[in-house]
């Protein structure tokens, strides 16, 4: 066959009418021309929020989780847009979209419940940020490091560098602890039992060296000491510190104060309390002697 001939066929069989929507015929060269137009209008919109959150979004705000927010709410829009755009370009009758949309909205009632549910709880957190990018986060027993927040789901990589993808409507209908919602500072409460009868000056003394020889402790907020409580075989003393170096590793941080602490008691002749427990007996008496028949 020659070449111009094998053209011709193939410009018949791209241009076959395959179904018709409306008053538009769609071929399989028409299809293939929408789907590229899609995939360079969705590479735009990504292009435009990597431009937004680097470029023009860091001269008013370095806070990288209100920017990747700000960013992805400007790529919905310009994609939600761009779509009708393009669509309107093509000469789909948009007036026929509507029967579509019905159909739709019945297949999201049934089949697509969870899929709506957590895109809009993706929209609400981008808006309202009770998460954002960066966050140290704790929910469902999962605590990690928000390293992304997409349509359907949120990204939460752990200190063991696990990801772990969490549904959007999970961050907004369960209870969601956000170590650094309120800023990059939290604070640990690290329970000391002594024995009883020591010094509690000394104690005191003792604690707060061991927290200003820390260089992750805080300044200010300043470390403070209580005594808690009276337990049965101990005082219990509670050191309260502020960090925001190990806030995202709060096993180390408490593990760093307790081998301080240990080793400071050790260096001063303070022993580390054990259970004690009293047992009395009593005395009922001398045995009844056997009776002799």
């Amino acid at each position: 066959m020659p070449q111009s001939q094998f053209l011709d066929k193939l410009f018949e069989y791209l241009h076959f009418p395959l179904f018709v929507f409306g008053k538009t015929e769609f071929s399989a060269w028409y299809m293939l021309k929408l789907l590229i137009a899609i995939f360079i209008l969705a590479w735009l919109s990504k292009r435009l929020k990597n431009f937004l959150v680097n470029k023009v979004l860091i001269r008013y705000n370095e806070d990288i989780g209100v920017r990747q927010s700000m960013g992805t709410i400007a790529r919905y829009i310009f994609f939600v847009l761009g779509l009708f755009v393009l669509i309107h370009a093509s000469g789909i009758d948009l007036s026929g979209l509507a029967l579509v949309g019905g159909a739709l909205g019945v297949g999201i009632g049934f089949g697509l419940q969870n899929i709506t549910n957590n895109f809009v709880s993706g929209i609400v957190i981008l808006l309202e940020r009770p998460v954002k990018l960066g966050d140290r986060i704790e929910v469902g027993g999962t605590s990690g490091d928000v390293v992304s927040i997409s349509a359907r789901a949120t990204t939460v990589v752990t200190n063991d560098g696990i990801s772990v993808i969490i549904p959007n409507s999970e961050l907004i209908s369960t209870r969601v602890t956000n170590w650094s919602l309120t800023g990059k500072m939290v604070r640990f409460k690290i329970p000391i039992p002594v024995p009883y009868g020591t010094d509690q000056d000394l104690i005191v003394k003792l604690l707060l060296e061991v927290a200003k020889e820390d260089p992750n402790v805080a300044k200010e907020p300043a470390t403070s000491i209580r005594l808690k409580e009276f337990a049965p075989s101990s005082i219990i003393f509670e050191l309260v510190i502020w960090t925001s170096k190990l806030m995202q590793r709060q096993g180390m941080m408490r593990s760093r104060m307790n081998m301080a602490i240990y080793r400071k008691f050790n260096e001063n002749g303070i022993a580390m309390p054990f259970p004690q427990m009293e047992v009395s007996m009593k005395d009922s008496g001398p045995e009844p002697k056997n009776k002799v028949n």
